[in-house]
C-alpha cells in the first residue's frame, strides 16, 4: 500500500510546542516516518506545505513539498498525487482535515486519522 502523509496535520496532532521548531519537527516526523517504513515495507510519501528548510533527505521515504507555499498547498498536493495514480483505490492519505479526506474519498482512495496513525508510528 502506499501512503500519502499530510506532514504538518500530523506534526500538528501533538501539542509539543512543534510551531516553536517546524523543521526540527518535520525532522522527528521524517525519522518516525523512515523507522515505520523499513519495519512495515510502506511505501509512504509525506508532503509538507513548503520546502523544509534545510532540506530533508530521506533513502526510505519520500519527502515532498507543494510547488508553491501556502495555506492548503500541501493539500492540494496531495490530491494531486492522488489523481495521478493509476489505481487511487490502493492509496491511503493520512490526515484529519475533513476538506481533504472529502476530496481523497472522492477520487477512490481511503484516509487514515492523523492521531492514530502517529500513534502508530511512535511505537516503531
Amino acid at each position: 500500500m502506499r501512503w500519502l502523509i499530510d506532514g504538518m496535520n500530523v506534526i500538528g496532532t501533538r501539542p509539543d510546542a512543534w510551531w516553536k521548531d517546524r523543521h526540527a519537527a518535520m525532522l522527528r516526523l521524517v525519522d518516525m516516518l523512515e523507522r515505520w517504513a523499513a519495519e512495515s515495507g510502506a511505501d509512504v510519501i509525506v508532503v509538507f506545505e513548503q520546502p523544509p528548510r534545510p532540506p530533508i533527505r530521506s533513502t526510505e521515504i519520500e519527502v515532498a513539498h507543494a510547488p508553491r507555499p501556502r495555506r492548503d498547498a500541501a493539500d492540494d498536493e496531495i490530491v494531486r498525487r492522488l489523481l495521478a495514480e493509476e489505481m487511487p483505490g490502493a492509496i491511503r492519505v493520512v490526515t484529519s482535515d475533513l476538506w481533504l479526506s472529502d476530496r481523497v474519498h472522492a477520487a477512490g482512495a481511503s484516509v487514515e486519522p492523523s492521531a492514530p496513525f502517529r500513534a502508530l508510528i511512535e511505537g516503531s
